[in-house]
């Protein structure tokens, strides 16, 4: 029997290991893809702990219904190498981009193609094995898109840091107020969205983060101003500087202190959509709500249809390339701890 190799989650908060199984037959619809790259992302990092903070001590367990060993990655791209009796076998040997936000495709959420908000999920690499390993068994063809003429480490990237931008972008498109967007947080799909906003949005582009390296990185990409949260006074100056301050938010961090700084910034009948995992906590005034007529949303990840259109933006050229590193996927606990140690600039997407 031939063997696939895997980086594996053997015990939660421990370094990833090797473990080798069978190679799986596809069945039905489903689909063997032999992986060339899979992004690193930093619900990895989650999902390794085995919770998400909560803030003030408490903490969401995310082991429960996991059965280890568990392949962790869902940015994946590769080479179809087997269909079940039900894909279409001219399928073979093609390249493809893997959408992995699969959900139980019988509920509601699932019909109104939601399937990224679906209870029972399948996402690869979340809740079924994923990417770190040499191939995925995709449950079918349909999560299956072309990337040609985009690299495969750039298609790879599209399926978790790139639709999520988009579809966090996308809460802000058609709102009456578009003076402005300010987008926080500059990881792998912070310097996504900054590619994405330049794609759909005319109205300049602020950025911010902690990291001189993440922000001088941003300039580069086209940002027009990049703010640093921790200067003094910086709050007073961007209200002064704005007129009033950013009508839209988008907030790639998801920390108590990163969503802070936006309801410190963000203009009267403005919007923050919050898109990050960092964890924490935050509390708001009532009054300060309603005063500000202000919208705070929360957003994960996009649907099937929203990486569809962006995989049609970006091979029509219209997204910029973000700052990537390929790296050997079997060091993938090096790259992990570097990720963990803000690090990393961009994405890293390992190879096989």
């Amino acid at each position: 029997m031939v063997s696939m190799r895997r980086q594996s989650l053997v015990k939660f908060d421990a370094p990833l290991s090797e473990t080798v199984v069978d190679l799986p037959k596809p069945l039905g619809r489903e689909v063997l893809v032999r992986i060339e790259r899979c992004g690193l992302c930093h619900s990895d990092l989650h999902i390794q702990d085995g919770y998400a903070d909560l803030g003030g001590g408490k903490k969401l367990d995310t082991t429960r219904g996991m059965t280890l060993p568990f392949t962790l990655g869902h940015e994946i791209a590769g080479v179809v190498e087997a269909v079940g009796p039900d894909s279409p076998a001219g399928l073979i040997g093609t390249g493809k981009a893997v959408f992995p936000w699969i959900g139980c495709g019988h509920c509601l959420d699932c019909a109104r193609g939601d399937e990224n908000l679906c209870i029972k999920q399948r996402f690869l690499g979340v809740t079924i094995d994923g990417g770190f390993a040499s191939h995925v068994l995709v449950p079918d063809s349909k999560y299956l898109l072309d990337y040609d003429p985009l690299s495969v480490s750039v298609a790879a990237t599209l399926m978790c840091s790139g639709v999520t931008a988009y579809g966090a972008l996308k809460r802000l498109v058609d709102r009456p107020r578009q003076r402005n967007l300010l987008l926080i947080g500059l990881g792998g799909v912070g310097m996504m969205g900054l590619s994405c906003a330049q794609a759909m949005f005319k109205q300049k582009i602020a950025v911010a983060d902690v990291s001189p390296a993440a922000r001088a990185a941003a300039l580069a990409s086209g940002a027009d101003v990049a703010y640093d949260p921790a200067e003094e006074n910086l709050v007073k100056r961007i209200l002064k500087e704005t007129a009033g301050g950013f009508d839209g938010i988008v907030d790639f961090a998801g920390s108590d202190k990163s969503l802070a700084f936006a309801i410190s910034v963000v203009a009267r009948g403005g919007k923050i959509v919050v898109s990050g995992l960092l964890g924490g906590n935050f509390s708001l005034p009532m009054v300060q709500w309603v005063y500000k007529r202000m919208t705070i949303e929360g957003f994960m990840v996009g649907t099937l249809a929203e990486a569809q259109e962006l995989m049609v933006l970006a091979r029509s050229g219209k997204i910029k390339p973000t700052p990537i590193r390929e790296e050997p996927m079997s060091d993938v606990q090096k790259w992990i701890d570097e990720l963990r140690a803000g690090q990393v600039v961009g994405r890293i997407v390992l190879k096989n």
